[in-house]
């Protein structure tokens, strides 16, 4: 303990950084989804329907109408420029085709750069699109004598009525900032674990460590990590009653199945951290592999790509990541409310993590003992 409050690297790396992440990532989505997304016009056509469908797109929560552009050209390279995530193109004579059901062409393009903002933009131009085709259809049907039922059933034949399970807002707050904080804490304790017993070597304290243990390892380990774990897990229960709480995520599932994913969270990635040190008992060598797994695992869990997408090999490396079990157990337990034993294999992979250890105490031991830090 007092070589956690002698050094300024564990006040950071264990406090002042994490909590900075915390705050960072929940803040900057704290809208929960992307609003007024800047989309552009090029209006050739600049009738009243032309302008009309324009107002309408920029009425969307997700989209804003910031500029009219004389031709595509000019549109494209705005978008080009980042200036805007899109832009509608009505042609000239779009209405008189529309009217006469001469099946006109409306184009948007969309920049796919940013997925989120591009898919949200995507989407409410070709909302636009189809609500065009639409007021015509119905203005057409009610001068003929249709009912407002039948023009119903036949612009919209089947209704859809959603219901989004555990996130009916669609907030994104919810769905990043649950993998991403976890994430980068799970890194900071790889990188802490390797760290405390490289500065051992480094130093040449680890025959004084070994033996104030009175030569057991176990004991060692468990006097220099329990520290660790305390401090990681009132810093984790700090962050679940500060989103559950405060900012009121969706959590379906008991406190108690809460309070057992944060004690496994911690638990798997300090016994992760001790066994890199263990295969590598080098101070560089192995807080390089953990900064290298720590980095991989936001791409292997899961959260911005699904597994089932990647390829084979991949999908199998992603067993190796204790992120993605952290994940799976979240989305299963906490974020759906299924029971435990519908996510028992990710329970027994984190349960695997802090067992690791296990198999490298000889050779921690022996580098403790005899191993000569070389920089």
């Amino acid at each position: 303990m007092k070589i956690l409050m002698k050094n300024p690297i564990y006040l950071c790396c264990m406090l002042v950084f994490p909590l900075l992440t915390m705050l960072f990532f929940t803040t900057l989505l704290d809208e929960g989804v992307p609003q007024e997304l800047p989309v552009g016009v090029v209006d050739l056509d600049n009738t009243s329907t032309s302008r009309a469908l324009v107002r309408r797109l920029d009425g969307f929560q997700s989209s804003h109408v910031v500029a009219h552009y004389a031709s595509v050209a000019e549109a494209r390279h705005a978008m080009q420029e980042n200036e805007i995530y899109g832009f509608l193109y009505f042609p000239k004579g779009t209405t008189e085709k529309l009217l006469s059901a001469r099946r006109p062409k409306v184009s948007f393009y969309y920049s796919n750069i940013s997925l989120a903002a591009g898919s949200m933009v995507m989407k409410d131009l070709k909302t636009i699109t189809t609500l065009g085709s639409a007021a015509v259809g119905q203005a057409t049907m009610r001068a003929r004598g249709f009912t407002p039922e039948q023009i119903q059933a036949f612009l919209q034949p089947v209704r859809i009525d959603l219901h989004q399970i555990a996130n009916p807002w669609s907030n994104y707050n919810m769905y990043l900032s649950t993998v991403f904080v976890p994430g980068v804490m799970m890194l900071f304790m790889f990188l802490i674990s390797a760290y405390s017993l490289g500065m051992e070597l480094k130093f040449d304290r680890g025959k004084e460590w070994i033996a104030k243990a009175k030569d057991n390892i176990v004991v060692a380990l468990l006097g220099k990590f329990l520290p660790h774990v305390f401090v990681f897990l009132v810093l984790i229960f700090f962050y679940e009653y500060y989103i559950y709480n405060v900012l009121h995520f969706a959590h379906i599932g008991g406190v108690w199945t809460i309070v057992l994913l944060a004690l496994l969270q911690v638990i798997a990635s300090i016994g992760f951290g001790i066994f890199i040190f263990g295969l590598m008992p080098s101070l560089r060598m192995s807080m390089s592999i953990c900064s290298l797994w720590g980095v991989l695992s936001f791409s292997l869990a899961g959260s911005a790509f699904p597994m089932m997408g990647m390829d084979t090999p991949i999908q199998a490396l992603t067993w190796l990541f204790p992120l993605r079990h952290y994940y799976m157990l979240y989305q299963i337990t906490v974020f759906n409310g299924f029971p435990l034993i519908d996510a028992w294999f990710h329970l027994v992979g984190l349960i695997a993590f802090t067992l690791l250890p296990w198999f490298v105490l000889r050779k921690i031991k022996n580098a403790m003992l005899t191993y000569v830090y070389i920089p």
